[in-house]
This record gives C-alpha cells, structure tokens and sequence, in this order.
C-alpha cells in the first residue's frame, strides 16, 4: 500500500515589524487609562455598601421613621401623607393618619432595624425595615395603607382585591397628591431606574 504525499511549500514566518514610537506610546496611554478606571472603582465601592441603622422608631408618617439620627424613607413603597385625606362612603377622613396608625400598630413598640444604600434628595435612606420577622414596607402595602411605589405590585394587587385601608374607597395617589400640593416633597418611584440613576450619580460624585 502506498501513500502520497502532498508537497505544499513550507510557510515562511517573517518576524513582525518593531512597533513605531506612536503605537507604543499609545499602548502605555490605554494601559494607564484601564489602570486609573480600575483604581477609581475601587475607591467608589465604598459608596454602594448597605448602610444599616436599627433602633426604637420614631413614626413620622405611614411610609418614614426616624432610628437615631438617620431617617428613613422605606423602600418601594408610598403612604398617604400625613395631611392628605381620601374618601370612603362618601365622606373624607384622615387616611394619612390612619396610614402612620397602622405602622405604629405593624412595630408594635419592637424595636426596627433597615437597610439600604439608596438616598433621596432629602438625604433619607432609602430602607428596607423589619420589626422582628415581619417586613415593615411589605406588610403597609398588604394592610392597605400604602400603594406599591416600584415594589410589592403583588402584595397591592391583594390589598386592592380585598378593599383594604385605602382601597375600600377612593383616594388620589400619594404622588399626585404631593404634585398637587407644591410644598410638599417631590418624589421619584424607588423601581430599577431610580437605582441605576442613583448608582451612577454615585459612582460619578467628587465628593
């Protein structure tokens, strides 16, 4: 048995021209420009650490408490304002009150601890609260008293079904109420664009 063999030409490898002086100081430029981004994202993580307070409560309203010195703006989720009203078998009443009432009665007087690395314009914490085992932001959307603020769709879709606190009349939503009352704070949905808004603004602050 024979075997033929294919005679190709043997390639020839030159060896690759010397880099000019422009290519390699270009090189050195991008090499220290990944060095710097590197080092500067290292120094900004700290900004993203989940910051942590916990204490005896203050309630301030329906949807913010005060641990020490930080105040809180719970996460997801908007009460009625403390002053607003809603309507229910065709009268007013004081849902913002009920609102703070019913996270006053939610705490229970245990003591509350949140977490979060978000802050509002107002310098609050954005958080995510528990007394004991119960979830505070979760709990307020399923009694009713708060309406789901880029959170807790599911939880206000029950409360809503089941006519709970506010639902069981009418009410303007807690946003358009503060639109429609200018000395009250403006505020953004806490849902994924509010993060990624907030983590850039963060990552991109000198200061």
């Amino acid at each position: 048995m024979s075997r033929s063999w294919s005679r190709r030409p043997r390639r020839r490898y030159a060896p690759a021209p010397p880099r000019s002086l422009g290519r390699k100081l270009a090189d050195y430029a991008l090499t220290a420009v990944v060095l710097g981004l590197l080092i500067l994202v290292a120094a900004r993580l700290d900004r993203f650490e989940t910051r942590k307070a916990e204490g005896i409560a203050v309630v301030n309203d329906g949807d913010s408490i005060t641990l020490g010195a930080e105040r809180i703006r719970m996460r997801g989720i908007d009460a009625p304002e403390y002053m607003q009203t809603c309507r229910k078998d065709g009268a007013d009443y004081a849902c913002g009150k009920l609102a703070r009432q019913s996270l006053v009665r939610l705490i229970a007087s245990r003591p509350v601890s949140c977490s979060g690395w978000q802050r509002d314009r107002y310098g609050r914490l954005l958080g995510d609260c528990k007394a004991g085992d119960a979830d505070l932001n979760q709990a307020q959307v399923q009694a009713g008293w708060a309406v789901a603020f880029g959170d807790f769709e599911a939880e206000e879709a029950v409360a809503r079904a089941a006519k709970a606190g506010i639902w069981a009349g009418s009410f303007e939503k807690p946003q358009d109420w503060r639109d429609s009352h200018r000395d009250q704070p403006v505020e953004r949905k806490h849902g994924m664009a509010a993060l990624l808004g907030d983590a850039l603004r963060e990552f991109f602050r000198f200061r």
